[in-house]
């Protein structure tokens, strides 16, 4: 049985712009379209109601706007076998039981503005620490519209252990979907203690540290298939900023988060909550399981 697409939806413009994002991408995996809403969403995300719903927020009720997305979803992409469920319970919760039972799970921004996109809902920023699933986050278009990949290239970021990265291989199966190359990133830090005096010494610390992010790359992409393309780029600068930076010419951005067994707190890391905020395209995370 092939695991759905997730979407988590709550009648926001942006939901309505994920809807449209995982309608594409399920078509693309031949999979199925779940909508899901959690009926307490409004309480922690504030929502403002979609143009398209067309009633005051006090009228809408929860199968208003889980039909609302099926019809916007049917009319994108009629091939998609889509199924919507009301979830009468806090949406973080439902949302991670969601992932457990998913191919991926997808959410929007909780903005209604460019500035407001600055900062991700509290809500996908939970889930996304402890989704068992890759989860897309639906960033970028400010429009309010979904669109089909315009750069040609997906961004991977390398991380720490780089060895049988999840990350690096779902990049490598979204790129061969998508016919596009994967462009596998890794920052590296210039050493700020680590200086001489001495001019034969001068610059060592800095090449050494350059060439274990070359090294790292060559560990995380030695599996690449023969139908896809990778592209190796190191690169020097904090490892936010610098995948951040890429982002603004890709169509997609992944990274891992590292999942440690009976440890309930947020499983994200800096770098992962860095770029989910300021990213210019749509997110992956993805678990990287211990």
């Amino acid at each position: 049985m092939d695991l759905p697409i997730v979407v988590g939806v709550d009648g926001s413009e942006p939901s309505l712009r994920a809807v449209d994002w995982a309608a594409d991408e399920a078509a693309v995996r031949a999979l199925p379209l779940r909508l899901v809403y959690a009926s307490l969403w409004e309480r922690y995300e504030g929502t403002s109601l979609a143009a398209e719903v067309g009633k005051p927020s006090e009228q809408v009720r929860a199968e208003d706007i889980v039909a609302t997305a099926a019809r916007r979803a049917q009319r994108r992409r009629p091939e998609v076998e889509i199924s919507t469920d009301v979830l009468p319970e806090e949406p973080e919760y439902a949302l991670v039981r969601e992932s457990r039972s998913a191919s991926a799970l997808v959410t929007g921004t909780r903005g209604r503005s460019g500035l407001a996109e600055a900062l991700l809902g509290s809500v996908s920023l939970i889930v996304a620490g402890h989704a068992q699933c890759p989860m897309i986050v639906v960033r970028g278009n400010h429009d309010n519209q979904a669109r089909t990949g315009t750069h040609g290239r997906i961004v991977v970021g390398v991380g720490e252990k780089p060895a049988g990265s999840a990350a690096v291989r779902f990049a490598f199966e979204e790129a061969r979907r998508r016919g596009v190359p994967v462009d596998a990133v890794r920052a590296w830090r210039r050493p700020a203690r680590e200086s001489t005096d001495h001019p034969l010494l001068a610059g060592e610390p800095a090449r050494l540290h350059e060439q274990q992010a070359v090294e790292a790359l060559e560990t995380a992409l030695q599996d690449v298939p023969a139908d896809v393309v990778a592209h190796r780029r190191v690169v020097e600068g904090p490892t936010r900023a610098v995948l951040v930076d890429a982002s603004r010419d890709a169509d997609l951005l992944i990274v891992g988060a590292r999942r440690r067994p009976g440890h309930y707190g947020l499983q994200l890391g800096r770098v992962a909550h860095g770029v989910l905020h300021h990213s210019a395209c749509p997110v992956v995370v993805v678990p990287e399981h211990a």
